[in-house]
């Protein structure tokens, strides 16, 4: 595929045909991802590969608080999880809200789900000093896990970066063995999607760009 069509049709699939991702493929995947960009080529990078149905469960099932509290936001227009806009919604209120199965079924169901995680020991955290949430450590990182997506959208197949579960990181860790210096960074469930999608709605650049400072007038195809 041409790679602007690539870019352009990676969607989020979190339904999949019942049929596995071969290792040749995950693999081709793989040794394609591998050449994103890391902080001084670090390369901290490690994929954890998951077909066993049962550590898929626990790790689908592994954070029904923070699904709850996602939906529960959602509901009353609240951006949810958001460290900026505290939420006005009670823990019993959250409790009380069922859970999303689009929200844990497709890392249950999925063939495959990769586990990527960061090593800490080697990301520069510029960032860490500041009087907000930490972003810059995952440059080292998300590059890799786009690069993963998008390689299977190429190969004919599909995934999603999930999070849910990562709310949890150490009882994901202790599920799988993982050391206290990796940070969970996704959790993608992967495979042959139910429906290929080849129309994505995303913002027009005119309403993401600032021509010299914020509030600047925005870049348009005749600048």
């Amino acid at each position: 595929m041409d790679i602007y069509e690539v870019m352009r049709t990676t969607f989020s699939a979190r339904k999949f045909k019942d049929e596995p991702v071969p290792n040749h493929i995950l693999y081709k995947i793989l040794d394609q991802a591998r050449f994103a960009p890391s902080g001084g080529n670090r390369q901290g990078a490690h994929v954890i590969i998951v077909r066993n149905d049962e550590i898929k469960r626990k790790i689908a099932d592994s954070a029904p608080f923070a699904v709850k509290k996602y939906m529960a936001q959602q509901k009353i227009g609240e951006n949810p999880w958001n460290t900026i806009q505290k939420s006005e919604l009670s823990n019993s209120e959250i409790e009380a809200t069922p859970i999303s199965k689009m929200l844990t079924e497709p890392i249950a169901q999925a063939p495959v789900v990769l586990v990527v995680g960061i090593d800490l020991r080697v990301v520069a955290s510029m960032d860490q000093n500041l009087s907000r949430i930490g972003v810059v450590s995952g440059a080292s990182i998300y590059p890799f896990i786009w690069n993963i997506l998008l390689a299977a959208r190429n190969e004919g197949y599909g995934g999603t970066i999930t999070t849910m579960s990562i709310s949890e990181e150490p009882s994901l860790c202790e599920i799988l063995d993982i050391p206290n210096y990796m940070a969970i960074a996704a959790i993608i469930p992967l495979g042959r999607p139910i429906k290929m999608l080849t129309k994505l709605r995303r913002q027009e650049v005119e309403k993401f760009t600032h021509l010299e400072k914020w509030g600047g007038t925005s870049l348009t195809k005749n600048v």
